[in-house]
């Protein structure tokens, strides 16, 4: 049975995209170039494969690279400036769409995973879930929790 499509936008709604089923993935990042491009403590980010979302039109984005190379590109709305999606591109895996959770229909939300990156937070944050410190365990603890979506531990919905 097909999994259901959303649609999803960015607050003013002129960049709209849609997305199949639930994330494989969301988690907090509080790396400073997540706090830059969201303009925000931390960013609250879910993660889908390429293939479940439905672009915006390209011409609705605007993208910035914010580290050479560019491993993550990080696209905005160009009518209000706010996140809109970001794609990675992860060696041997598959081509990979960071969407803000905020934008996202309710019933695609999942609960989160861990926090990243937390050595860069702007304040604590006390919800019991798992804190890494550091580039790579950060993306340690990312990459592990990634594959295991990929191979069917899919996150529980809220």
């Amino acid at each position: 049975m097909p999994e259901n499509k959303y649609v999803c936008q960015c607050s003013c709604g002129e960049t709209t995209f849609s997305v199949q089923g639930s994330p494989l993935l969301r988690c907090y990042c509080h790396c400073t170039i997540c706090q830059e491009f969201n303009q925000a403590a931390f960013a609250d980010i879910s993660i889908y494969m390429a293939k479940n979302v439905v672009l915006p039109s390209p011409e609705s984005l605007e993208y910035k690279a914010y580290r050479p190379p560019p491993a993550v590109q990080r696209g905005k709305c160009k009518s209000c400036g706010s996140p809109a999606v970001e794609f990675l591109q992860i060696p041997l895996l598959a081509k990979l769409i960071i969407i803000p959770t905020n934008t996202l229909h309710q019933d695609c939300v999942v609960d989160p995973a861990l926090h990243m990156f937390y050595n860069s937070r702007v304040s604590d944050v006390d919800d019991g879930l798992a804190k890494f410190n550091g580039y790579w365990k950060s993306q340690a603890a990312f990459g592990h929790k990634l594959i295991v979506s990929l191979l069917g531990g899919r996150a529980s919905s809220k």
